[in-house]
């Protein structure tokens, strides 16, 4: 059985999502202080965490940029009651996965719940091990069914956007996305606005993943458009 963590500070909307997840199947954990519910999200594997934005002792932004500065990798659902696109952009850009605005319907909950799901079930999944779920370039190594990649014979650790992000554009070596085709195929967002999410995460996977960071050799820019996967092997 899936496992969630929900923190949120609001009684009333805990026993909501409780009640709804459990209806899902899943097992749920809850608590109402961040720093419990970072502590928590530590301490135990959960398969997903539903994290409110502004909760007492440690707000949802501190919690989810600490678990991604530990590598841990758990997929983030964000919940706020605010609506400012600041606020939105800041949540994606911290490495939460989702984003969803209160008030919302609890029909939208548990699709966003199950989406999220669904993806990291198909990413973890092991699946015939042909070579096309096998991407070498140079000493980088992507296997798509295992949600793993390595550096030589050292697994990096990447978060779910992460690893989507490295997948799409490794899938198309030489290709350019624009950063909204990366916004639309990884995150799902198709407005304007959010397009430094996707330089932020594409910043924090070039510091895993390239030996030189300003020198990349996996993930190029180009340079007015957006990002592409090189189509030569790298010399490394």
């Amino acid at each position: 059985m899936s496992k969630v963590l929900v923190v949120e500070d609001d009684p009333n909307i805990v026993s909501l999502l409780t009640i709804h997840l459990k209806d899902l199947e899943l097992d749920v954990d809850s608590t109402m202080n961040g720093r419990e519910g970072l502590e928590l999200a530590m301490k135990n594997d959960y398969d997903l965490i539903v994290l409110d934005l502004m909760l007492p002792e440690m707000d949802g932004l501190q919690i989810c940029q600490k678990l991604r500065a530990l590598e841990f990798n758990t997929p983030i659902l964000m919940l706020t009651a605010k609506s400012e696109e600041f606020d939105k952009v800041m949540g994606l850009e911290s490495g939460a996965d989702d984003y969803l605005t209160k008030p919302f319907g609890v029909r939208e909950f548990t699709a966003r719940v199950k989406a999220i799901l669904r993806r990291s079930s198909l990413n973890a999944a092991d699946q015939s091990k042909d070579q096309k779920d096998i991407f070498t370039f140079g000493q980088l190594t992507i296997i798509k069914s295992k949600f793993k990649v390595l550096i030589g014979d050292e697994k990096i650790s990447l978060t779910p956007k992460e690893f989507e992000l490295l997948k799409l554009l490794a899938e198309h070596p030489g290709v350019t996305f624009s950063r909204e085709q990366l916004l639309e195929s990884v995150w799902g967002y198709e407005f304007n606005g959010y397009e430094h999410t996707v330089n932020s995460h594409v910043n924090r996977l070039r510091a895993k993943i390239e030996p030189d960071i300003n020198n990349p050799i996996y993930v190029i820019t180009t340079w007015g458009t957006g990002y592409r996967f090189t189509d030569e092997i790298p010399l490394t």
